[in-house]
């Protein structure tokens, strides 16, 4: 049986290198709340209509038969994040698969939000999946591939966690980081 490749988890490649994919007026983000387990559904018809969409997708390995197999998951279940202007917002909703638009105030916000996330998935370190959020001490990373990226710490029995959270679905990702690389911002 072939091993599947990963499907894309953004659309178009540069994302988040082409200046021209930023938000405008006419374009802007918005988070799709969608209905259970139809987030990489919806991400395929994104992208086979051309529409630029973010879904966070992390490797997980599990054994299954004796086999160890690697799925993609998204990071954020049940979430998607579209740059759409307000006619392609319907046709989205149109696919059967979004239970609820969440319209995004600040825009600059997310964006950054959204950078922060997928510099974390492309730095090839192990992220895990944060639920609701506690607030924390804000800290800078000082070293390392993620260094300059800014967030929260939490702090549990024997390692630290770098959280880079997004506000506007109240879910995160973090990584186990040394104290060392830490810094608190003032």
């Amino acid at each position: 049986m072939p091993i599947l490749p990963p499907e894309p988890g953004w659309f178009p490649n540069d994302l988040f290198e082409n200046p021209a994919l930023a938000p405008s007026r006419e374009r802007t983000w918005r988070v799709l709340h969608t209905r259970p387990r139809q987030e990489k559904s919806l991400a395929r018809r994104l992208h086979e209509s051309g529409q630029p969409f973010y879904l966070p997708l992390i490797p997980r390995r599990q054994r299954i038969r004796g086999r160890l197999m690697t799925s993609y998951l998204p990071l954020f279940g049940s979430y998607c994040f579209v740059l759409a202007d307000n006619e392609e917002r319907i046709q989205t909703l149109a696919t059967g698969r979004v239970a609820h638009v969440i319209e995004v105030a600040d825009q600059g916000r997310l964006w950054n939000d959204l950078q922060q996330v997928q510099r974390l998935i492309t730095s090839g370190l192990p992220i895990t999946p944060e639920g609701k959020l506690e607030p924390g001490t804000a800290v800078e990373i000082r070293a390392g591939p993620l260094a300059g990226m800014q967030g929260i710490i939490v702090r549990t029995t024997t390692h630290k966690r770098f959280v880079v959270k997004v506000d506007f679905i109240q879910q995160g990702a973090s990584v186990e980081l040394e104290d060392y690389m830490l810094s608190p911002i003032t």
